[in-house]
């Protein structure tokens, strides 16, 4: 019982560090969007650079198959709302 105790707390440490550093990198990119807007680039010139170096990184880390099998699932999460920020939620 205690060895799964430990594991749960081990898990849940993992998650909330990764869940910082996600929180973190979030908040360089949008740190990073928000200088080039002030800087006078497009925002789609901006959201297409994002997504070219996003996917670009992904293929070099997972291969080109593994990128393309998660971009199936993203039309779904798009209409599900996973990537609407300001959405109300009941």
């Amino acid at each position: 019982m205690i060895n799964d105790d430990y594991a749960e707390a081990a898990m849940e440490a993992e998650f909330a560090e990764d869940e910082d550093i996600r929180r973190a990198a979030l908040g360089f990119i949008s740190d990073a969007w928000a200088e080039a807007i002030a800087n006078g680039v497009d925002a789609d010139a901006v959201a297409h650079a994002a997504m070219f170096t996003a996917l670009a990184d992904l293929v070099a880390a997972y291969g080109e198959d593994a990128v393309a099998k998660l971009a199936e699932g993203l039309p779904d999460r798009i209409l599900q709302g996973d990537y609407t920020v300001n959405r109300v939620l009941q």
